[in-house]
């Protein structure tokens, strides 16, 4: 008989060996035959009792080691973003493996949370990363985040979501609940199988607050959209480390005097700019322009912990409440802010124009500056218009007067080169301290507001061009052509009105723009705006140019915001590449993964539009509360098959008119022509045309609004019962008839 192995050499042959170690292949593995298997299952007994075994299938596992096949959960990413998960079951003493995940070809793109079925693969060395993981195929996503009210009762409570059109409620049972209290706000995912019979069940992960607190409305959106709010202590340390720098090998620029012109109440200041005569004698009537953006790519370099948050974050999104910001307040609102008599690290832009506004040439330079005036849009047009201040006073001929002068012949290349002129008036809401709205009215729009544009919109064809040049990666800022549907829905509106759209082979911006002045100050321009604005296609970031067509650019990248947008510090790091300024510059890695950046950016610039979109419905439906039964005129936004939307001409706030408030008769939807036509009267109710309507109900907490209509077009809507055609519905009577022939037919 062949001597029996140790249990150490049964173990290192498991460990070797986890998918062909059932108590057979050990015996045959050490040639224990006959009665010695006996003694063999009893040594297995034995490093099971120990915690050394698991049996699972016939198969004896070690418990410290991780399967050749295992259910993952990602959980994480490393400093290249790479996926790092975990294993699901873990029964070890240890901590659990960490995988780094490999993806392969076939399998789809996973996220945070998701579950994946994966081949393990024992990786050597002191790396805390003790395997790799290659998927096989995603079992589960990660479960959809609810966020909602908690009602509390006997058996548990409910979660009433706060998203419009969200109306399903959540069952919560006591176990669940995580100590939420009633009336609070929470965070929660579903829980339990999604076939059962009446509503889902959900466990409550986190307790955001009071919904009826000050500024909660925009924590709402925040946690409803997944937006990260909180920085990790490791991004908070490096930021809080950064300091100040020196002049180095930069130019200096402090001499000249660039100043900032910002919103009244903004804490970060991304760009400064100036202007001056050109003397050139070849130049005759042109300028000189200045663009200084400030250098956040120095203090946030590829890889750092403030690296890859910025890059989560994608952007910073601004509430009528609160800034969640892309950086630390010690960056964003501090050392990288251009802020006023002191000196910043900045790339500056130096571009000569003709008389005409057209750009000669241009150069881009690594500098220090030094901001002389902090200026609001009220202050700057203030000065332009003859009315300084004592913050404008000491800037007006020496920056404000030549910026003017320079902004006059950029207008007449804009005119040259006819972009988009949409004309949709901003919102601003005010808040008081207790944060309840006190106030909403549209933004004035200045000259300061479009000089301000037109000096960036050059400063970033600029940095496109010269990155195109050097054939160095870069995100380009992409907005394609609309979609042909798109433009016939859009000629079928405007002709409803009276007006027309050319038609030809190639769209170009001027004939929109020939559109969009037909419409200016008659009845149906905001309508013509929206639609031409729905019409158009999402703008969107990629390494790849299309042009921009909203622009009328061949190439555009954004390079003049990099506190708030992280494409933006991409192209920063590309310039510096180019320039070879410092080691600062664009990773080869970052640059082999500009497709997956772009798409990261692209989609958080989303999700922060909407949670801004979400926090002013909110708020508008907030004010609007103390309202309701009030008259209000207003005009058709939109229809749909379950009703029409009017938009307030006071706050601009939207609202529904359900399909079962409109009128005494059933209307029919048509989709091609976003019309709704009554079945009796024929009346057409179609986007544009100015309704009346009376406020029913506001819910703050969800945004939502629902209007009853009163007059469409001057001319008074009646409501009431609702037939069809001279008899009335036949529908229950048919279903009763059915029934009784059913019961007629059935066996006793």
């Amino acid at each position: 008989m062949k001597t029996l192995p140790t249990k150490d050499q049964i173990l290192e042959f498991i460990r070797e060996n986890p998918s062909s170690a059932s108590k057979r292949d050990i015996a045959k593995a050490f040639g224990i035959k006959g009665a010695a298997r006996i003694e063999l299952k009893s040594m297995l007994r034995e490093l099971g009792e120990d915690g050394h075994l698991e049996k699972k299938r016939r198969l004896y596992l070690d418990p410290e080691v991780l399967p050749p096949v295992a259910v993952l959960v990602v959980d994480g990413e490393t400093v290249d973003g790479e996926l790092l998960a975990s294993p699901v079951v873990w029964e070890g003493y240890g901590p659990k493996p960490r995988l780094l995940i490999l993806p392969e070809a076939k399998t789809p793109a996973l996220a945070q949370g998701d579950r994946v079925l994966a081949r393990t693969e024992v990786v050597d060395g002191p790396s805390p990363i003790t395997h790799h993981g290659r998927p096989i195929r995603r079992i589960a996503q990660a479960a959809a985040r609810i966020v909602g009210v908690f009602r509390q009762s006997d058996s548990g409570g409910r979660i009433v979501p706060v998203g419009k059109g969200k109306a399903e409620e959540y069952l919560v049972a006591p176990g669940d609940r995580n100590g939420a209290r009633d009336g609070e706000l929470v965070e929660a995912e579903p829980a339990g199988p999604k076939g059962r019979l009446g509503l889902r069940r959900a466990r409550i992960v986190a307790r955001i607050g009071d919904p009826t607190a000050p500024k909660a409305v925009s924590l709402i959106a925040i946690h409803e959209h997944d937006i990260p709010d909180t920085f990790p202590d490791d991004v908070i340390e490096a930021a809080a480390q950064a300091e100040p720098i020196e002049l180095g090998n930069r130019t200096d620029l402090r001499a000249l005097p660039l100043i900032t012109i910002d919103p009244a109440d903004a804490r970060d200041r991304d760009d400064a700019v100036t202007a001056q005569p050109d003397d050139n004698p070849a130049n005759p009537g042109g300028h000189i322009l200045w663009v200084a953006i400030a250098d956040v790519a120095y203090y946030v370099r590829p890889g750092t912990p403030l690296d890859r948050e910025a890059l989560k974050r994608g952007n910073s999104c601004y509430f009528p409440d609160r800034v969640v910001p892309m950086l630390p307040d010690a960056l964003s609102g501090d050392l990288c802010s251009l802020h006023g008599e002191v000196d910043r690290p900045c790339i500056a832009l130096r571009i000569v124009i003709d008389e005409n506004g057209q750009k000669l040439g241009h150069e881009f330079t690594r500098a220090l500056m030094r901001s002389h005036a902090a200026l609001s849009y009220e202050q700057a047009q203030a000065a332009a218009d003859g009315y300084a201040d004592e913050a404008t006073a000491p800037v007006l001929d020496s920056a404000i007067k030549p910026l003017w002068a320079a902004y006059k012949a950029l207008l007449k290349e804009r005119a040259r080169r006819q972009p988009l002129h949409l004309d949709l008036p901003e919102r601003k809401i005010v808040l008081n301290e207790a944060g309840k709205v006190t106030s909403v009215a549209f933004r004035d729009r200045f000259d300061a507001h479009k000089l301000i544009e037109e000096f960036m919109v050059l400063a970033n064809v600029c940095a496109a061009e010269t990155l195109e040049t050097a054939r160095q990666p870069l995100l380009y800022r992409v907005h394609e052509e609309p979609a042909p549907d798109k433009l016939e829905g859009l000629r079928e509106v405007v002709e409803s009105v009276g007006l027309s759209l050319a038609k030809g082979q190639v769209l170009q911006t001027r004939q929109i723009n020939r559109l969009l002045d037909a419409a200016a100050g008659g009845e149906f321009s905001e309508m013509v705006n929206m639609s031409v604005l729905r019409s158009m296609t999402q703008a969107y970031y990629a390494p790849q140019n299309f042009g921009h067509f909203g622009l009328n650019l061949k190439r555009y990248a954004h390079f003049t915001s990099p506190i708030r947008r992280y494409s933006d510090l991409i192209v920063h790091r590309a310039l510096i590449s180019v320039h070879k300024w410092g080691k600062d510059g664009l990773s080869l890695d970052q640059a082999e993964r500009l497709v997956e950046i772009g798409e990261q950016v692209s989609n958080t610039e989303r999700r922060a539009m909407m949670a801004e979109r979400d926090t002013t419905d909110r708020y508008l439906a907030a004010f609007l509360s103390e309202r309701v039964g009030s008259d209000m005129d207003g005009m058709v936004s939109g229809v749909a098959r379950f009703g029409m939307f009017v938009k307030l001409d006071e706050t601009g706030a939207d609202g529904l008119v359900p399909i079962s408030a409109i009128g005494n008769e059933y209307f029919h939807y048509d989709g091609d022509q976003q019309t709704l036509k009554g079945e009796k009267t024929g009346i057409v109710i179609a986007p544009g045309m100015r309704a009346r309507v009376r406020l029913a109900e506001a819910v703050p907490i969800t945004g939502g609004l629902m209007f009853e209509l009163l007059e469409l077009q001057g001319k008074a809507i009646v409501s009431g019962p609702r037939g069809r055609g001279k008899g009335g519905p036949k529908r229950k009577l048919v279903r009763a008839k059915v029934k009784r022939d059913k019961l007629k037919r059935k066996p006793r």
